[in-house]
C-alpha cells in the first residue's frame, strides 16, 4: 500500500487532506506536534497510522523509520518559513507536496530543483486554491487568447468554516504590509488589506453572494504575470463573510502601513479565539471567482469563472489540488524537480472532485469594445494606428514616454495645479498606466512620481472625462492624422454648469511615426494658462 505522511494531518485542512487521502487508498501517517490528537483522528479512518512529527525539527529519523513514498506538508503556516522539509525529503527520497500559500515560499522552492531532480524526486509547493487550482482555471479561462491583459482574482470563505491558526498568521502577517502587484505593464507596490472592493458571486439558480474582500499576498502576484501569455496584470483579493471583520482589519492595517507597527503577527493568537466566538454566526456559503481578459483574433473578449460552495463544503477546496497531485505521484505522471505546483493540473481534472460536493459553478464570457471605439464608431478605424493601439485599453495596459510641463505664471494659477495635483514644470519621463473595469478606464499618470489620475467613461455620443467630482463630456473630431478633444459640457457633482465657467482646454493626439503624441493646454476663466503638457508616449 502506497504510504503518506501528512504533517498537520488532524488539522483544519490536514484532516479534510487525510480523509481524502485514506479513501484513494493511500495508508496515511497522521502526523503533529499532539500525539494524542494524531492518535485520537487516526482512530477515524480506515487507512491511518498517528505519528509524532514537528515540522520545524529534524524529520530525518522520522522518514527512514517510516519509508513514505510522500510527505505533504499541511501544516504552516509558510510565511518566513525555510525549507527543510522539502530538503529532508529530497535526502531520504521522498516525494514533498505542500499546501502553502506564501508568496515567497512557493516561488523560492525552484531554489531546490537541481536538487531534486538529481535525486528524482518531486518537489511541488502551493498545492492549494492557490496557485495549483486557480492556475488550471486561469488556463483554461485564457485558452484561445493571443494574450491577456489583466488577471483578477477574489475569494471569500463561508464564516462558519473557521480558520486554523496557520491561516490567521498567514493573513496577519500582509496586512499593512507591501505587496508587489503587475499592474500597468510595471511593479508597483500596494498595502496589503487594502484596495477594498465588494465582488459579487454568480451562478444561475443559486442566490447571489456579494462580500467584501481586499488585497491578499499570494504566489499568484508573482507567478501569472510571468507565465501566462500577454504578461498580464494580476490582482488577488480575499475577505471573510461579514464585511465589519474586513473593516476591522483594514482599519488596524494603517499603523502598519505608516510605520508605527512592523506587523500584526503578534496579534494571531486573538485573531482565532475572536473568529471562533462568531463562528456559528452567517451562512455556511463560500465563493471563488477568477476573471481573464484578453485579446482574440476577432476582438477583445473577458471570460469570468464562479464558484459557490454550500452546506459547508468550501474548506475541502483548499485540499483538492494535493489530493489530485499525490495520485500523480503515485501514478509516476509528474517530472521530477522543485517549483511551484501552478500549471501541473488542468481545469478539467477538478471537476469530478468537485461534482461530488454542493459547488456551483459557471463560466461566462462577453466580448469588449474600448471606450474611444464605442464613442467614435466608425471613424475610429481611420485613426493612425499609434493612437488606436494606445486606445485598445481592456483589462490593463502600459506605456512609457516623455513629456514637458508648463505651468501658469500666477500665484493662483500655482495654486490651482497644486490642488489638481499637476506636475511641476519640467521634462519628465511619464508612465501612464489604464485599468478597465465595467466598461470605464482609470488613466494613472505618472511624471516623475508627480501623479494625477481620470477616469474615462461613455455617455452617448460624448467622451466622459472624471477628475473627482467633476466631469468633463468631449466631442473627438477626428481623420486620418488624429483626433481632438472639444468640451461640449461639465458638471460638478452630476449637477450641470455653465459651459463659460468651464476650464479651457483643447487636447490634440496624433502619431509620429511609431509613437503617440499628446499636446494637452488647461486654462480656467479670469485666471489664464493653468498648466500645458506636451511629450510622446509607446505602449509596453
Amino acid at each position: 500500500m502506497k504510504t503518506v505522511l501528512v504533517l498537520g494531518g488532524y488539522g483544519g485542512f490536514g484532516a479534510r487532506l487525510s480523509k481524502r487521502l485514506a479513501v484513494d487508498g493511500w495508508l496515511v501517517l497522521v502526523a503533529g506536534r499532539n500525539e494524542e490528537a494524531a492518535r485520537r483522528f487516526a482512530g477515524t479512518l480506515p487507512n491511518a497510522r498517528p505519528v509524532r512529527a514537528d515540522r520545524n525539527g529534524d524529520l530525518t529519523p522520522i522518514l527512514k523509520t517510516h519509508q513514505p513514498l510522500l510527505l505533504i506538508d499541511a501544516a504552516g503556516p509558510f510565511q518566513g518559513s525555510d525549507y527543510r522539509v522539502a530538503e529532508a525529503c529530497i535526502a531520504c527520497g521522498v516525494h514533498y507536496i505542500d499546501l502553502a500559500d506564501a508568496r515567497e515560499f512557493v516561488t523560492g522552492m525552484a531554489a531546490l530543483d537541481e536538487r531534486a531532480r538529481a535525486a528524482g524526486m518531486v518537489v511541488l509547493a502551493g498545492a492549494s486554491s492557490v496557485p495549483a487550482m486557480s492556475g488550471a482555471v486561469i488556463a483554461e479561462l485564457a485558452r484561445d487568447m493571443e494574450a491577456v491583459g489583466s488577471v483578477s482574482m477574489a475569494i471569500s470563505g463561508s464564516n462558519r468554516a473557521t480558520a486554523g491558526a496557520s491561516v490567521a498568521a498567514a493573513i496577519l502577517s500582509y496586512v499593512g504590509r507591501p505587496v508587489q502587484i503587475w499592474r500597468g505593464r510595471r511593479w508597483r507596490q500596494e498595502t496589503g488589506w487594502h484596495r477594498l472592493k465588494r465582488v459579487r458571486y454568480r451562478v444561475d439558480g443559486r442566490p447571489d453572494i456579494s462580500r467584501l474582500v481586499a488585497l491578499s499576498d499570494v504566489p499568484d502576484h508573482q507567478i501569472v504575470p510571468v507565465q501566462v501569455k500577454g504578461h498580464p496584470a494580476t490582482i488577488f483579493r480575499a475577505g471573510p463573510e461579514f464585511s465589519l471583520q474586513l473593516l476591522a482589519l483594514w482599519l488596524l492595517s494603517w499603523p502598519v502601513r505608516w510605520g508605527w507597527l512592523t506587523s500584526l503577527s503578534p496579534l494571531t493568537r486573538w485573531l482565532l479565539p475572536l473568529q471562533k466566538l462568531s463562528a456559528g454566526l452567517g451562512t455556511d456559503r463560500s465563493a471563488m471567482m477568477v476573471e481573464v481578459k484578453g485579446r482574440r483574433d476577432d476582438g477583445f473578449v473577458a471570460r469570468r469563472w464562479t464558484l459557490i460552495a454550500e452546506e459547508g463544503h468550501g474548506p475541502e477546496i483548499p485540499t483538492m489540488a494535493a489530493q489530485l497531485l499525490a495520485d500523480a505521484v503515485a501514478d509516476e505522471r509528474i517530472l521530477a524537480g522543485a517549483r511551484p505546483a501552478a500549471g501541473e493540473l488542468s481545469f478539467s481534472d477538478f471537476t469530478p472532485l468537485l461534482d461530488a460536493l454542493a459547488t456551483f459553478r459557471q463560466m461566462e464570457t462577453r466580448n469588449y469594445v474600448p471606450v474611444y471605439r464605442r464613442v467614435m464608431g466608425e471613424a475610429y478605424d481611420a485613426l493612425p494606428q499609434p493612437v488606436r493601439h494606445m486606445h485598445d485599453v481592456f483589462g490593463d495596459a502600459g506605456a512609457e514616454g516623455v513629456a514637458t510641463v508648463r505651468r501658469g505664471r500666477s500665484p493662483l494659477a500655482r495654486l490651482v495645479a497644486t490642488i489638481m495635483r499637476f506636475p511641476p514644470e519640467g521634462e519628465h519621463r511619464l508612465h501612464v498606466s489604464f485599468e478597465e473595469e465595467a466598461g470605464a478606464e482609470r488613466w494613472t499618470r505618472d511624471f516623475d512620481g508627480h501623479v494625477f489620475v481620470s477616469e474615462l467613461s461613455q455617455s452617448g455620443r460624448h467622451l466622459v472625462e472624471r477628475f473627482g467630482p467633476m466631469r468633463f463630456y468631449f466631442d473627438l473630431p477626428s481623420d486620418e492624422n488624429g483626433l481632438t478633444m472639444i468640451m461640449r459640457k461639465w458638471s460638478v457633482l452630476r449637477v450641470p454648469m455653465p459651459l463659460f465657467l468651464a476650464p479651457k482646454s483643447v487636447a490634440r493626439e496624433w502619431a509620429q511615426g511609431q509613437d503617440f503624441w499628446f499636446d494637452v493646454p488647461i486654462a480656467l476663466p479670469l485666471i489664464g494658462d493653468v498648466v500645458h503638457y506636451r511629450g510622446w508616449l509607446r505602449r509596453i
